[in-house]
């Protein structure tokens, strides 16, 4: 252990090789910015993030709280090993802690050059002040939400009779398909449901983002994007996104429709989180009947808030975190432990460690209650959708729209995972879960 002349602690070459490999590199190959297939399911077949907890933990012990220093190619690195000093660097944002890190700006330049997440100074605050404006931070019932229900209905509907006239059986290509369709439906309206060819021209330039400074811009295949996703966004359509956006006042230069790539990217991470929560419930009991009670006194053709279901999305998200990696940049000179890590330095605030940190006795097991009684609110270190004044802004939508999914789904039918095995309650739940392997027999429920 060494101390630096900053007094930040040190990390030996050796031990900054093993958080590379077993920490970094793993998140890396599973993909950051767009999930990879491959990448996904070797990470569960070798319970990647049990791996990077368990060496982290490690870490903490020999070398203490931290946070550990590490330089690289000339770079400073810090990574986060406690709680509370992960929720001050999240509240710090974005002075001293700028969300706009390098490899950040890199990767999603790609796709949102204008984007709140790289964004700085005056035009983040602008950009920050406009979506959460539009998608109403704070509260917990969108204005939109009367379409919003019937859009989720009708997708989730279409996509349960299509199960139904086929094999009878759902897996995540179906459901991204039909999440997909929802997606575009909300932010863009009605007359963007089909348009798969924008999903797909944003995909690819998310894959390339997933290289972050090692990609080369793909600058003509983000003009046709651009250009395609512009229209939509032109036509305001009524009761989307879109419209509210229109309707919004914004300072010259802020870009409004340069927002919405990020609307799009952030619900792909939610359609997963959704996915979770629904193998979670098919394969416990206690807390599936729970959402069937809720379902079955709410009116699900209007929108209510269903507080059970919403803790089940939030669970899902604390189990297995969508974004591992929370990045920030110290724009100025900050103080730690008596001594001063220099402007520039990033730190990573690794998600898993804190939420399935062994000391919480709910850790390794499903507790959507955390959310309800407090609990979850007075630990600090949870934060499934990041936290402080860079936590997202989407966070009260996407979770009205993901528990109004999971109730469509479970109104009237029952989910049987083909391997249940590794969701069982009375086992401690896996650490890395790859949700394109999830896979359900869909059956009639009573």
């Amino acid at each position: 252990m060494v101390t630096t002349e900053t007094g930040a602690v040190r990390v030996s070459a050796r031990d900054a090789a093993r958080i590379a490999a077993v920490v970094v590199a793993p998140t890396l190959a599973a993909g950051v910015i767009v999930r990879r297939r491959g990448g996904m399911a070797l990470a569960e077949r070798y319970a990647a993030d049990r791996r990077a907890i368990g060496l982290l933990g490690e870490l903490r012990r020999r070398y203490g709280p931290g946070p550990l220093r590490a330089d690289v190619a000339g770079r400073h690195f810090a990574l986060v090993l406690r709680a509370d000093d992960a929720v001050r660097v999240l509240e710090g944002t974005p002075d001293p802690y700028s969300p706009a890190t390098r490899e950040k700006r890199a990767a999603l330049e790609q796709f949102q050059p204008h984007g709140v997440l790289i964004s700085r100074g005056a035009e983040r605050a602008g950009r920050r002040a406009l979506n959460e404006s539009v998608l109403e931070t704070g509260n917990q019932l969108h204005s939109l939400a009367p379409g919003l229900v019937r859009t989720v209905r009708e997708e989730t509907g279409q996509l349960l009779r299509t199960v139904a006239s086929g094999p009878g059986e759902l897996a995540w290509d179906d459901f991204a398909a039909a999440w997909d369709r929802t997606v575009r439906r909300v932010v863009l309206g009605d007359g963007a449901r089909d348009d798969t060819a924008l999903t797909a021209m944003l995909g690819r330039l998310r894959a390339a983002a997933n290289w972050s400074v090692a990609a080369p811009r793909r600058t003509g295949l983000r003009e046709r994007f651009e250009q395609r996703l512009r229209a939509h966004v032109g036509r305001a359509e009524a009761g989307s996104l879109a419209a509210a956006l229109a309707a919004t006042p914004a300072a010259p230069g802020l870009d409004p429709a340069g927002q919405v790539p990020h609307w799009l990217f952030a619900f792909d991470a939610a359609g997963i989180a959704a996915f979770r929560a629904l193998a979670l419930l098919a394969t416990h009991t206690a807390q599936d009947a729970q959402v069937r009670n809720e379902v079955a006194v709410t009116d699900l053709t209007e929108p209510h808030l269903m507080p059970y279901t919403r803790a089940c999305v939030l669970e899902s998200v604390r189990l297995w975190p969508t974004t591992p990696f929370l990045l920030r940049e110290a724009v100025r000179d900050t103080d730690w432990g008596g001594g001063t890590l220099p402007a520039g330095t990033e730190f990573l605030v690794y998600a898993p460690l804190f939420h399935r940190d062994g000391v919480l006795p709910y850790a390794d097991r499903f507790a959507p209650e955390i959310w309800l009684d407090g609990t979850a609110q007075d630990t600090a270190g949870l934060f499934p959708f990041s936290a402080g004044p860079g936590a997202c802004p989407g966070e009260d939508l996407v979770l009205f729209l993901t528990s109004s999914l999971l109730a469509a789904l479970v109104e009237r039918h029952a989910y049987l995972p083909d391997r249940p095995g590794r969701l069982r309650p009375d086992r401690p739940l896996p650490r890395t879960l790859d949700h394109f392997g999830l896979r359900f027999a869909v059956l009639p429920h009573r």
